[in-house]
């Protein structure tokens, strides 16, 4: 995984390609979360500062072809607001006027070409639409960690045309922190695993068992291990065709050196919303009637015991329906526990999605020594897989 970087390259005076995660969410033609965007600046800056001719491009949803709603101009005018430069708008993404205009850009200019997925051929990484994208520039970077687990045209296609192809600052912060975690990691290594199904994390648990100490699990997938185990889960979340492959890696981690651990309370309703009256649980004494929807207290301070003693630390997937105020406790006192244990010197990672909103709708992400851009990407590579997005890169 070791890449050449931006720093191994000399842009100046030349058109340098860069693929970047534009992919935030917006709402009525506005964006409601920038992270994303900002985090593309330190590589942005780089070339500006170094006398690039930045082209950057992005993809925006999943649209079927064109669409207004998943243009790129919105983005275009924060990073103008963001670099305090004028960032240059065309509405298409190849063809003779992005030529034409790529061309006339001078040192230190930046133009935003239009969201590659209005054209199919960017998902079926086609080598003439490659062919088309790459024509705007002479150097290519990947900085679209998110996206780097798609082998599009974009992330992947481009680089059999364009060299050097190297990754960009948030690229080489993503694999130094996720790699790490894999790699040479400072013990005790703890992961914490939550969300609502099993199925989601079944990789991810295989690969992690017999590398990381310990594993605390949460969310509504701690269900199907109970039914693994016998154990009543009342109405709670169960994925019965997972309830052997739960049987497998409880076998699997007792025979190894990572240890499981299981919530032993939970807070529990009847009825499915917010305002529901709960009830804190002892995990074997559900009946028919409730549902576990947040880890209890007992749980809370067993987990942060255990996260006290870490020195290192990867999280993915909430620990309760925290979209709904009232179950969001567990994952923010999890959330809590992590920052103070960073700011005593471990290493803490969370790899993006559910887990990487939360937080930062809490006001915590600043307080973790890393936050992923790229949910998938991130997963994809604790699952033990290369990233077609990286793999396609210049080696170091």
């Amino acid at each position: 995984m070791k890449k050449k970087t931006v720093k191994d390259i000399n842009p100046s005076g030349k058109r340098v390609l860069v693929r970047c995660d534009f992919n935030v969410p917006m709402s009525d033609g506005h964006i409601t979360d920038d992270r994303r965007i900002v985090e593309s600046l330190p590589t942005i800056k780089y070339l500006i500062e170094h006398g690039a001719r930045v082209i950057l491009m992005s993809h925006l949803g999943r649209p079927k072809g064109p669409d207004p709603k998943s243009s790129l101009k919105p983005i275009a005018d924060r990073l103008t607001e963001l670099l305090g430069q004028p960032v240059q708008f065309i509405n298409d993404c190849i063809g003779g006027e992005v030529l034409s205009k790529a061309m006339a850009l001078k040192n230190g200019e930046v133009l935003l070409l239009e969201n590659v997925r209005f054209y199919p051929e960017e998902e079926k990484n086609d080598p003439a639409f490659a062919q088309e994208l790459a024509k705007a520039g002479e150097m290519y970077v990947n900085d679209a960690f998110g996206s780097a687990h798609r082998a599009h045209a974009s992330t992947e296609g481009v680089t059999h045309i364009l060299h050097p192809s190297v990754g960009g600052f948030l690229m080489e912060s993503e694999l130094h922190y996720l790699v790490g975690l894999l790699q040479n990691p400072k013990r005790p290594l703890i992961g914490i695993l939550g969300g609502a199904k099993v199925s989601g994390k079944i990789d991810v648990i295989t690969n992690l068992i017999g590398k990381f100490d310990a594993l605390l699990i949460g969310g509504g997938m701690a269900f199907t291990f109970y039914r693994a185990q016998g154990r009543p889960t009342g109405k709670s979340l169960v994925e019965e065709d997972k309830i052997e492959l739960a049987n497998s890696i409880l076998a699997k981690c007792s025979d190894s050196i990572t240890q499981l651990h299981l919530p032993s309370d939970h807070i529990s309703i009847e009825e499915f919303k917010n305002e529901a009256p709960s009830r804190i649980m002892k995990t074997d004494e559900f009946d028919g009637k409730w549902m576990g929807v947040d880890i209890g207290p007992l749980t809370i301070d067993e987990y942060t015991k255990i996260i006290q003693d870490a020195q290192t630390i990867f999280w993915n997937g909430p620990l309760g329906v925290f979209e709904m105020p009232s179950f969001a406790n567990g994952t923010r006192a999890i959330a809590e526990a992590i920052v103070e244990r960073t700011k005593d010197g471990a290493i803490s990672v969370i790899g993006g999605g559910d887990s990487a909103a939360a937080v930062q709708e809490m006001g915590l992400a600043e307080g973790f020594s890393h936050v992923s851009t790229g949910g998938g990407a991130s997963l994809e590579l604790m699952e033990g897989r290369q990233l077609p997005g990286v793999v396609a890169l210049d080696d170091a």
